[in-house]
């Protein structure tokens, strides 16, 4: 029963950004399942209905609201809207994110012909997507006084991968802000507020489907990953969903500023 109670989330309003994602959709099932209030924010609308009718369905609860991250006056009304139904926050989950196409450097592209723009719009996603909903729901957060707010970083923030460097360097700089936000709010706020993060491995999504995967088995890639995944797979979404529970509840309430790799030994293996 003590167990049970650690890592309950019953009663507990939980954000998930990028949620009508498919490493979203994980997210969103997992903290419905163990009792939280869920709150759905993105762009589709279509899938964020959708996927909170099934929830409220099931007999869960959950609510959709229609977000840009990087939109402060959408996030703070999104903010209005949670604290009207719920009056509270209680976690904040950041996985919105992604890749941006133009910030890709193939292997026969000029290194030195960066595209910045593409570079800004893959901070803007990934690190000042991470950063503004912070930023509007951390005070609520903070109120609770067993408060968790969960960063999505990557595979890409822990050592080179080749090809992907807007990513890999925004994903870095997330990893950055999750420990220095963590001590800060230590600081000022005691454990009333914790962040950590947590890496993924290799998971195939609608963004990379076509770069691990072909017809009849793994592009070039993909055989380079699973070669450097010691369980020798890509991972499962559901997969995630253990870390992030124990992140969000009170059974970690003495971790803050870790970023966890669930990775099926990506991160650690040397390759030999």
């Amino acid at each position: 029963m003590y167990a049970q109670q650690l890592f309950s989330l019953v009663n507990k309003v939980i954000i998930i950004t990028g949620a009508t994602g498919i490493l979203g959709d994980a997210f969103v099932k997992g903290a419905s399942d163990m009792g939280a209030h869920t709150v759905l924010l993105g762009r589709n609308e279509e899938v964020g209905n959708n996927r909170t009718n099934a929830i409220n369905d099931a007999g869960g609860s959950a609510i959709f609201i229609a977000a840009d991250v990087l939109n402060k006056n959408e996030l703070e009304a999104a903010k209005k809207q949670v604290i009207e139904k719920w009056g509270r926050i209680d976690g904040l989950v950041n996985a919105a994110g992604g890749n941006i196409p133009e910030a890709v450097i193939g292997p026969e592209a000029d290194v030195f012909n960066i595209d910045m723009d593409a570079l800004k719009r893959a901070f803007d996603l990934n690190l000042f997507g991470t950063i503004l909903p912070t930023t509007v729901f951390g005070r609520e957060i903070s109120k609770t006084g067993k408060g968790s707010i969960v960063n999505i970083s990557s595979m890409a923030a822990q050592s080179a991968i080749t090809r992907v460097l807007g990513y890999s360097m925004a994903k870095a700089a997330v990893d950055n802000f999750t420990k220095w936000m963590s001590v800060e709010l230590g600081k000022r706020y005691s454990d009333s507020i914790r962040m950590n993060a947590i890496a993924p491995g290799f998971f195939v999504t609608h963004q990379n489907k076509n770069l691990l995967l072909k017809d009849d088995g793994y592009t070039p890639r993909g055989e380079a990953v699973i070669r450097n995944t010691p369980f020798n797979r890509f991972g499962n979404p559901n997969e995630l969903i253990g870390c992030l529970i124990w992140l969000l509840s009170d059974a970690s309430a003495f971790v803050t500023g870790e970023v966890i790799c669930v990775d099926g030994g990506f991160n650690v293996f040397s390759g030999v």
